[in-house]
């Protein structure tokens, strides 16, 4: 069954541009976690939160990714880390055109 990962934590930034441009290594990375099927970058400056939405083909690629990530993050000196792992209704995901697929 698909799998949602949300994940948000406090940051300073980089924002916007300056965001993609320093941290596209770490994305290529991201991209190649076994069990992902996308991710959605997120950034709010005026919260001074960002993260990521991520779809995963199960709930176990899920959960090991966020034990790497969150080392990951906390490794970088972020804290406060705030993870959601969701399963995914995917007869109403696609009945509401919910992008499933990688």
């Amino acid at each position: 069954m698909p799998t949602l990962l949300q994940i948000d934590f406090p940051t300073e930034g980089p924002w916007g541009e300056q965001m993609a441009a320093a941290y596209a290594e770490l994305a290529d990375l991201i991209s190649r976690t076994p069990g992902l099927r996308w991710k959605i970058w997120t950034e709010r400056e005026e919260d001074g939160i960002s993260g990521g939405i991520y779809l995963f083909d199960d709930e176990s690629s899920a959960r090991a990714y966020l034990a790497e990530h969150t080392a990951r993050l906390s490794s970088f000196g972020i804290s406060d880390i705030r993870a959601l792992v969701l399963d995914v209704n995917e007869t109403l995901t696609a009945t509401s055109r919910g992008p499933l697929s990688a």
